[in-house]
């Protein structure tokens, strides 16, 4: 059976919870870039991975290298994720350009279901989100913000009622292609 996959800006674990490990892999562009990135700079991987003042250190040149890496070869950073995963639905949770949403339409086609979680700058800022220079307005923040063929969009400003209700029938529709 092809897998359903899912790219998301963001996604909230407890999302694989209700499906189950099992069934449902979350996968992050990220990791892949930030373990090659390590490798070839001599840096700690794991730190690379948190949301710490080491990995905002490289951040900038990271996302410099993953574009260079990106404009060589689009998939380089897809194809990665998705080796050896048995489960049939993909969270892809950090899709952040046209081009991997391309990858994985054109390797993948139907089963390939876009979901774009936003929220308003002042729920971000509540939860912590400081705008960067030079990082939050480059294309691996922004480059899908006017992409607009999401097949699902999912608000997250902190109606939590709201957003139960939205995730319900997204996980709705996954059930239903299983």
């Amino acid at each position: 059976m092809s897998p359903l996959h899912k790219t998301a800006i963001y996604t909230r674990e407890p999302q694989r919870t209700r499906l189950g490990a099992d069934v449902c892999a979350v996968l992050r562009l990220s990791g892949p870039l930030k373990e090659q990135y390590a490798q070839e700079h001599g840096l700690n991987f794991q730190r690379l991975l948190d949301a710490s003042t080491y990995k905002e250190a490289f951040r900038k040149d990271m996302i410099r290298w993953g574009e260079e890496k990106r404009q060589a070869d689009p998939g380089f950073f897809c194809r990665k994720i998705v080796e050896g995963i048995s489960q049939p639905i993909w969270l892809v949770s950090d899709t952040r350009r046209v081009s991997d949403i391309q990858w994985f339409r054109e390797a993948y086609g139907a089963m390939t279901q876009t979901v774009r979680v936003v929220a308003l700058e002042q729920s971000r800022q509540q939860r912590g989100w400081v705008f960067t220079p030079g990082v939050d307005d480059a294309e691996s923040e922004c480059g899908l913000d006017n992409f607009g063929g999401f097949d699902w969009v999912i608000e997250n400003h902190g109606d939590e009622q709201l957003l139960e209700e939205q995730l319900e029938n997204l996980i709705e529709f996954i059930r239903s292609r299983l």
